[in-house]
């Protein structure tokens, strides 16, 4: 089960890390970080773990320091998914918090930012989140989309993407393997009016761009290019 991995190595939650603020957007909690009047703006849609996750937050202080205005939405309303609730496994809790609802949230996120003068939103969506970035990237919501060891993410969805994309994958992932990321790249490659991006990472595994591990070396090295590699797509796409 591909859920197996999505559930590795699960960060302690808090929510008084990073160096930003938690304010309301298009009617979520949001954690909200970079120049607020800046003309573009950052969507970060979590993995399963939630908009508090540490090192997620340390992430969009990482792309705001780009001088994007990153918006990072609470799409489960306070509900991110814990193990230690036996009521709740993953399969349940993937009832209440489906990535249809994630997309519709999306939507008034969006219209807000747009509302405050932003002219360019990109996007970028981990495990979970990929599959909302993928459904925003088909219509004119956004205009980048990143996906990183995306979940749920099928080759009619990017047969379907309008936005330029980057998808960052790992080599140990079921959840989106190596094969299906290559076929990704050979549909998008059949797309020239949408630029695009496959990078498989090696030695690294399903979720590790923001749950790596501090003490592997490999890890935190492919995370750091991972997040050099997003940012990188975002000022040429998303600017």
């Amino acid at each position: 089960m591909s859920d197996s991995q999505c559930c590795q190595n699960p960060p302690n939650l808090t929510s008084s890390c990073g160096g930003g603020s938690v304010i309301e957007v298009g009617g979520l909690k949001a954690y909200v970080a970079g120049p607020s009047d800046s003309k573009h703006a950052i969507l970060l849609i979590s993995d399963i773990f939630g908009y508090e996750a540490p090192k997620f937050r340390k992430l969009a202080d990482k792309v705001a320091a780009a001088g994007f205005y990153v918006v990072v939405p609470d799409f489960f309303y306070g509900d991110p998914f814990v193990f230690d609730v036996p009521e709740k496994p993953i399969e349940v809790w993937r009832e209440s918090h489906g990535t249809d609802k994630g997309f519709e949230d999306a939507k008034p996120v969006i219209a807000a930012l747009k509302s405050k003068g932003i002219s360019t939103i990109g996007a970028a969506g981990f495990c979970w989140g990929a599959k909302v970035v993928v459904e925003l990237a088909k219509s004119d919501y956004i205009q980048s989309a990143v996906l990183l060891h995306p979940s749920r993410v099928t080759v009619d969805d990017i047969k379907e993407v309008k936005a330029p994309i980057s998808v960052l994958g790992a080599e140990i992932d079921k959840a989106s393997p190596p094969e299906l990321l290559k076929q990704f790249e050979e549909v998008l490659s059949t797309k020239p009016e949408v630029n695009s991006y496959v990078k498989i990472f090696p030695g690294v595994a399903h979720g590790w761009s923001v749950r790596y591990k501090d003490e592997n070396e490999i890890e935190v090295k492919s995370a750091e290019e991972a997040h050099e590699n997003m940012v990188d797509w975002f000022t040429r796409y998303a600017k």
